[in-house]
């Protein structure tokens, strides 16, 4: 082993271990629950804030999701019907697989951007530029 590679190891040595660790992002999950006939969402827009998209986009598309209406009154939205916790964050595990991760390199570093009028993924991890299917 020469000197180049110790100096490596050292430096490696020394990194946090989760920093080498290739899947960095960890998708967020929503916290729900029953009242009645109405669902409610607890921090739908903490989990809009971790994969930086507006929270009333993450809200539309949650209530045709669930083919319900949606009420946002503070930090919680009601929807109407039952539908369970596994439910509401397999829509939201959709949500960032269509509007999140880039088709491309399947990193989360993306924006959406409007260019006439349809709607892109711009990827600022490989420069990547994707319809919204």
């Amino acid at each position: 082993m020469d000197e180049y590679e110790k100096l490596l190891k050292q430096g490696q040595d020394k990194l946090p271990k989760d920093r080498l660790n290739k899947s960095r992002f960890t998708p967020p999950k929503i916290s729900s629950f029953i009242e009645g006939n109405k669902t409610v969402l607890k921090n739908i827009d903490d989990a809009a804030k971790t994969i930086r998209r507006d929270a009333t986009h993450l809200m539309k598309f949650m209530a045709a999701e669930l083919a319900s209406q949606g009420v946002k009154t503070g930090m919680t939205v009601t929807f109407i019907g039952k539908f369970p916790n596994s439910l509401v964050n397999k829509k939201l595990d959709k949500y960032i697989t269509t509007f999140v991760l880039c088709p491309a390199c399947k990193k989360p570093d993306t924006t959406i951007i409007k260019i006439e009028r349809i709607n892109f993924i711009k990827c600022e991890a490989c420069g990547a530029k994707n319809p919204i299917v």
